[in-house]
């Protein structure tokens, strides 16, 4: 993707330690760019000439300028990724109040970076935390005047974060990319779906198992779905579950998930949750795009073998017909 010239697009994301640049970088990888962090600022042109040879038009960049050497190269390095106004160029800045990025080093116990004598240019002992955000400070002020745009985080949770930087990107600019959505058809005999963010379990439905004609058939069956969905609890099923995701799905999304996996499950995956899960993902299709139906267990098992519940249900019925032998009586009673 190309901004609406058709450039290049390419992100510069740096600013003080602490302060949401690998937050940024993370959203940015969501939205679809190309990222390469911990980038000396010498090197970012070459890396972005390789994007380019290879055909990726979103680029991220995350640099290191901390180092004088780097910070010295800024200006011609700005100068050679604009290339003469043919690339799309957005220097972010990523800034937070001494105090917050004091509280966030402490909370992670994460040394500062700029305590490195190598990186603070002392040969002397490690800086404490606060002298190294303020010595950090102090290197990036002349790159915090040459960004597109500063980003002050005091107050931003890592979510607000992440929302404003999909705002900003995002296609077309709305509120972000499209939520991956999987509705997984599973069978509760091979266990449930470790993955699962939401599981339903439709096994209060009338098992096709049961009917001789449609058990050997699967849930993606004309014949099967027909039967399933033809029962009225199936439809209240799914006319709840459809407002249910239609509800949660953007407040989700607004919350920087990016990916959903609604599970749906029967005895053995084969007939009710795969019938329910093809129908529910027909109907959330119609508003929601990135939406893919999976089922897990279809081709799973033999299908002559009757389930569980079905064994329980037999062996039942077997006891009550079994014969019972008399008891014999004690000696001397009549």
């Amino acid at each position: 993707m190309t901004d609406k010239h058709g450039h290049q697009t390419v992100v510069v994301v740096t600013g003080m330690s602490g302060a949401g640049k690998t937050t940024a970088l993370h959203t940015l990888e969501d939205l679809g760019f190309f990222c390469v962090d911990n980038l000396p600022t010498v090197l970012a042109p070459q890396a972005v000439l390789a994007c380019e040879s290879g055909g990726m038009t979103r680029v991220a960049l995350g640099m290191d300028v901390r180092v004088g050497t780097f910070l010295a190269s800024v200006s011609s390095v700005l100068a050679d990724l604009q290339d003469g106004g043919t690339r799309d160029v957005h220097v972010l800045f990523f800034d937070a109040s001494d105090e917050a990025l004091l509280r966030r080093f402490s909370e992670s116990r994460r040394p500062h970076p700029m305590g490195s004598p190598q990186i603070a240019g002392d040969t002397s002992a490690a800086v404490a935390v606060l002298d190294g955000i303020r010595l950090e400070r102090a290197r990036l002020a002349s790159l915090r005047a040459r960004a597109t745009r500063v980003y002050d985080t005091t107050h931003l949770s890592v979510h607000e974060l992440r929302r404003a930087i999909i705002a900003q990107f995002g296609p077309s600019n709305e509120a972000g990319p499209q939520m991956l959505t999987r509705v997984l058809s599973f069978g509760f005999k091979y266990g449930v779906p470790t993955d699962a963010d939401m599981l339903l379990d439709v096994r209060f439905l009338e098992n096709p198992y049961f009917i001789p004609e449609l058990k050997p058939l699967p849930g993606t069956d004309e014949r099967v779905s027909r039967f399933v969905l033809g029962l009225p609890e199936a439809q209240e099923f799914l006319q709840k579950t459809t407002q249910l995701i239609d509800f949660v799905l953007p407040r989700y999304q607004r919350e920087g998930k990016s990916y959903l996996t609604l599970a749906i499950g029967c005895t053995g995956g084969r007939h009710r949750s795969v019938a329910l899960s093809e129908a529910l993902g027909a109907e959330l299709g119609k508003r929601h795009a990135g939406l893919a139906v999976v089922h897990r267990d279809v081709s799973r098992g033999d299908v002559t073998r009757p389930p569980a519940e079905s064994i329980h249900t037999e062996l039942k019925g077997a006891a009550n017909s079994l014969p019972v032998p008399l008891a014999k009586k004690p000696k001397g009673t009549p």
